[in-house]
């Protein structure tokens, strides 16, 4: 640190106490001189000159310890300050604490480290000092630059005065004086500058302060750069980690498991999925052989060697997982790649079907109770609440059989199988005209068009069609059966009108229905026709409106039918 008053060693001090006393002397022997010379006494010139000699050998002994003393104090902070600027790997640390020293150092009013920029190539200001607090960045553009130019150091006592510098507009409208400049150079590349100046003294900066401030800069650049490449190590680590955190977090939120492996088969993927379907936790996979952590997966082997060689593959197996039971898993089986695009393993992805092929069982199961329109529109009949929407249907009545029709000594299986013959026949024929089949009643069966479940606006076309191709497909069963065709078994009933329909039951168990005076009506018909008809209410007709050529209707004049004070006037239907 530069010597301060009451701070100046022994040494020093002791030659100032020389000096003092010759002083005195000097001064002493100067009075005796004036008594002797008012005496007629003289005193030899030589003494005094002595004397005087004497003191100016004790001035530059004096200015030499200081000297010494100074260079020998900054060359120890220097040496302190290296030591404390390489201990931190912290670049905004790094450059205060180099700048603080460097002002005490070299005494400069104000001090600046400048720094290239690595995208645009300028210099940009890193840290600023000034002894009274005036940090403005008004310093000399033209001696930076040749200082980063040259690679140099430039060192001027009078700026004002100096042919190199004097031109520069900063020297003459700050009417600086002291300026010294060195660049800060990394391997044989200015890296940027360090700029110190007194805008109030001359000569404060000497060539001690050039050799000072050039090996500092020197240490204080491998110090920055290093500082600079462990921020570039910290931000590549950050985004390392921010990028290990995403990949987990997408690992995490897929749906299938994901499963990679080394060449050698052994675990180094296993996905939060994967953990769930084979019952093994991630931490326990890692590291493992893949043969381990899915024992029962007898077939997955070879695929493994298959995707090893290159190549992908598929499968689907059927097992049983330990905490799980029976379990439907697909295996897609690929190589691994790098970015040489050199196999380095194994990716496998596992989908669990178990939910999904229980839900296609139940759902093959529920289609041979329930008929298409039902089946398909499942989630639709399950938003409908309890109770009702009204809309016009027409609902169709179908007596398929009587039970006398079938021989008495038939065991009650054997009559169960024949009688579903006859329902089948008709579920086919409703089935293709896109009706629903509301519930089948014995050797009845109630069946609407254009629900909300198959809106139709033929409806009514569609219910006299699918009851004519219901008597063909009876023609066929009779013959197929030995059966004798006449009379006719079946009996139709027809109406179309406005119902009630939606889900009726409890919160529980619930049936979708249609119920009014039309639902009503169409079973009455039913009820009235005879052995072989197909009997429809006008209702029906004027639905159809004009009828296509190959349907004939016949009037049957009108009935009254039970819950019903009105006469309804009823057809008979039949294809021409």
């Amino acid at each position: 640190m530069t010597i301060q008053n009451g701070d100046d060693p022994k040494c020093v001090d002791e030659v100032r106490q020389v000096r003092a006393l010759n002083g005195a002397i000097r001064d002493g022997l100067r009075n005796q001189q004036a008594i002797l010379e008012r005496r007629s006494v003289s005193v030899p010139d030589n003494v005094i000159q002595n004397l005087v000699s004497l003191d100016e050998h004790l001035e530059r002994l004096e200015h030499t310890l200081l000297d010494e003393q100074t260079e020998l104090e900054q060359l120890r902070a220097l040496t302190e300050t290296s030591a404390l600027i390489n201990s931190t790997l912290d670049l905004d640390q790094v450059l205060a604490q180099a700048m603080d020293e460097i002002i005490n150092l070299t005494g400069a009013g104000r001090g600046f480290i400048l720094l290239r920029n690595r995208d645009t190539g300028e210099l940009d200001f890193h840290v600023a000092r000034a002894s009274d607090g005036d940090e403005r960045h008004d310093v000399s553009r033209m001696i930076l630059n040749q200082v980063i130019t040259t690679g140099e150091p430039l060192l001027t006592d009078n700026a004002s005065s100096d042919p190199r510098v004097n031109k520069s507009e900063t020297v003459g409208k700050f009417t600086l004086r002291s300026i010294l400049c060195v660049p800060l150079v990394y391997r044989e590349r200015v890296t940027g500058a360090i700029y110190v100046d007194n805008r109030f003294r001359e000569a404060v900066f000497t060539q001690r302060e050039l050799n000072l401030l050039t090996a500092f800069a020197n240490q204080t650049a491998v110090a920055i750069q290093n500082a600079i490449l462990f921020a570039q190590v910290q931000t590549t680590l950050v985004e390392i980690t921010r990028m290990k955190e995403l990949m987990e977090n997408v690992f995490a939120s897929i749906a299938s498991g994901v499963i990679t492996t080394d060449q050698a088969h052994t675990v180094t993927t296993f996905n939060r999925a994967a953990a769930q379907i084979f019952a093994v936790p991630t931490e326990a996979a890692i590291g493992q052989p893949l043969e381990s952590v899915s024992p029962h997966v007898g077939e997955l082997d070879q695929y493994l060697d298959i995707a090893q060689s290159g190549r992908s593959a598929a499968v689907e197996q059927q097992t049983s997982i330990t905490g799980r039971g029976p379990v439907d898993l697909n295996f897609k089986v690929s190589p691994l790649k790098d970015g040489q695009q050199n196999t380095v393993g194994v990716a496998v992805v596992v989908d669990d079907l178990t939910e999904q092929r229980e839900r296609e069982q139940t759902l093959g199961m529920a289609q041979r109770y329930l008929p298409p329109g039902m089946v398909e529109n499942i989630h639709e009949i399950a938003g409908l609440a309890l109770g009702g929407e009204r809309r016009t249907v027409t609902c169709m009545f179908v007596f398929v059989a009587p039970y006398s029709v079938f021989p008495s000594n038939l065991r009650a299986q054997a009559m169960m199988d024949m009688l579903n013959q006859f329902l089948e026949t008709a579920t086919d024929a409703i089935h293709d005209g896109r009706g629903v089949i509301d519930k089948y009643m014995g050797n009845e069966i109630m069946v609407l068009f254009n629900t909300q479940l198959n809106p139709q606006d033929d409806h009514a076309l569609r219910a006299v069609n699918t009851a004519l191709d219901m008597r063909e497909g009876f023609l066929r069963l009779y013959e197929r059966l030995g059966l004798d065709p006449q009379p006719h078994l079946y009996r139709l009933g027809m109406h179309t009108g406005v119902a009630t329909l939606g889900n009726v039951g409890s919160l529980n168990r619930r049936n979708f229905t249609a119920i009014g005076d039309a639902i009503n009506l169409s079973k009455r018909l039913q009820e009235n026709a005879t052995p072989g008809q197909i009997i429809v209410s006008d209702d029906v007709l004027r639905a159809i409106g004009s009828a296509p050529a190959d349907i004939q209707a016949a009037e049957r004049g009108s009935i009254q039918v039970k819950g019903r004070k009105q006469l309804t006037s009823i057809y008979e239907v039949f294809r021409a």
